[in-house]
């Protein structure tokens, strides 16, 4: 017999008829998407398309209207706090307490997770190194620069072993060499590690270069789904980007 709190097939997140309505106004009617282990999506959509809303609603700031969110086999409403076990989330804006060290603040975080002593210690260790933070982990926040606190935000959404990463516009203010290790990182955690990540940002040649699969949302809706070749297919032209395609899906022109 399957194991109930196993997700089947390595779905790490579903979504089901999710709705969200504010009294009349309809923010979100009737999302349907899936994401893999190991699969990295890139969600796009243009301002007040939806994307935040269904962010907030995975990952349990937002309750839906109706529809069914489930996090690695763990209903999100029913089952909040198992499904928020499973979610690590990188905001667009590095809140940090600038009066902490890179050790102080992931101790502190690994507290708020009830994470013991010797396990944060381990995994802070682990990534502070993988994301060349380690000589930096005695320094005050104040002195890291913007890329710096942007790796140091990925180590503490990692230091509870999540299984679903959530990125909101994580390219923004990093320079080129930051911008680059960043795309890296994202596909070795999916690959060497099994991540599930959903990558919300509106720089479309950043989904080309990581992206598994895209879903693109609209007034509400998915308009476009799939992996990148099937999307240039069902609403493409010959020789198009996907930063056109992605425009007359948005525009509302049919492809």
């Amino acid at each position: 017999m399957s194991d109930p709190g196993k997700p089947a097939n390595g779905v790490a997140l579903a979504l089901r008829g999710l709705r969200k309505t504010y009294g009349d106004f309809v923010a979100l009617d009737g999302i349907d998407l899936e994401l893999a282990r190991g699969e990295v999506l890139g969600f796009l959509g243009p301002n007040g398309a939806g994307k935040t809303t269904t962010l907030r609603i995975v990952t349990g700031l937002l309750r839906p209207s109706a529809g069914v969110v489930t996090v690695c086999g763990h209903d999100a409403v029913r089952s909040p706090l198992e499904a928020k076990r499973r979610i690590g989330f990188i905001s667009d804006r590095p809140f940090l307490y600038e009066k902490l060290t890179g050790a102080e603040f992931l101790r502190f975080v690994g507290g708020l997770w009830g994470l013991g002593k010797a396990e944060i210690e381990a995994g802070a260790a682990r990534w502070l190194e993988r994301f060349e933070l380690a000589n930096w982990a005695g320094e005050p926040l104040e002195a890291y620069s913007h890329g710096m606190r942007q790796r140091l935000l990925l180590v503490s959404a990692l230091l509870h072993r999540p299984e679903l990463l959530i990125m909101d516009e994580p390219m923004v203010g990093l320079d080129p060499r930051g911008a680059v290790q960043l795309k890296q990182t994202v596909r070795d955690l999916a690959r060497d590690d099994g991540l599930a990540v959903i990558l919300s940002t509106h720089t479309l040649d950043v989904v080309e270069q990581v992206c598994d699969r895209v879903a693109v949302i609209h007034r509400g809706r998915i308009v476009a789904a799939g992996s990148l070749d099937e999307v240039r297919e069902r609403h493409g032209r010959p020789g198009e980007r996907l930063e056109e395609i992605f425009l007359r899906l948005t525009e509302g022109v049919t492809a």
